[in-house]
């Protein structure tokens, strides 16, 4: 653990050694989530430095987790690659405050989708008819969606009938009801679900419902108990997504033992 004279000092470092002094959290985590769908680049380096290095100083743990949402573009061999590379960046310095060898997001999916029950019963979102296109067209307008006020019975079982496979990709998505004027356009009852028929490298043909990376990112983020997580402009999405969760109590204290509220916390870098 690096020495109070040793240590560099930023606002990222004053927050999580705030974190610390209040006992707000007892031992930091963080957490490095590529997308197992390419190489690595010099941006990935920022992150592995930053996360790696915030859990060094402050005698935490960083959380490798591959964010597996997308089995279109994904390979086992870009988690082969990644892994090998961050080993390779972090040898000798911070290999000892790895926290998963890796993690995946992929573990979670049945959370997930239990998560998105919770939420369509408290009439927090809806399954929506609309195409890409038109979703894309009402968003920008601030017009909202012919099917968001959908009774929840109707909602639950379609979505159930979305995960048994009944509707091709494309049919059908299940948004979160939030606001179609948000001022943060992607918060216009963003989607949730996308159906896609399409085998992933770890479930198999397990899932034909995927979650979309806002979703799952926030909830693995939840799940693996990441007390601070620095994210740059182009995912502010993420921290509107978990005001929306707490909001909306979700997940449920029925369905974990605490809630989104006594967790994680974003820091914008």
């Amino acid at each position: 653990m690096t020495t109070e004279t040793e240590r560099p000092s930023d606002f990222i470092r004053d927050i999580v050694a705030d974190d610390l002094r209040t006992d707000k959290y007892k031992q930091i985590c963080t957490r490095f989530p590529p997308e197992p769908n390419g190489y690595l680049h010099i941006g990935h380096a920022k992150s592995i430095c930053l996360n790696f290095g915030i859990a060094r100083e402050f005698g935490g743990i960083c959380n490798i987790r591959m964010d597996d949402t997308n089995p279109i573009k994904e390979e086992a061999e870009y988690v082969e690659s990644i892994m090998t590379d961050v080993h390779w960046l972090i040898d000798g310095w911070a290999d000892k405050h790895v926290g998963g060898v890796p993690f995946y997001a992929s573990d979670y999916f049945d959370r997930f989708y239990e998560y998105a029950v919770d939420l369509i019963r408290k009439g927090k979102a809806y399954v929506c008819d609309m195409t890409p296109e038109e979703t894309d067209a009402y968003r920008r307008l601030g017009k909202a969606s012919s099917f968001r006020d959908r009774p929840i019975e109707e909602n639950l079982d379609l979505f159930a009938r979305m995960k048994a496979g009944e509707f091709s990709d494309g049919a059908r998505t299940l948004r979160a009801k939030i606001d179609v004027n948000a001022a943060n356009i992607w918060m216009r009852d963003p989607v949730l679900y996308r159906i896609r028929h399409a085998s992933h490298h770890r479930t198999g043909d397990k899932w034909c419902i995927y979650p979309m990376y806002d979703w799952a990112h926030t909830l693995s983020d939840y799940i693996e108990g990441i007390t601070r997580f620095a994210h740059w402009n182009s995912k502010c999405t993420a921290r509107s997504i978990i005001g929306f969760l707490r909001r909306s109590n979700c997940p449920s204290r029925a369905l974990t033992n605490t809630s989104l509220r006594d967790s994680i916390s974003p820091i914008r870098s």
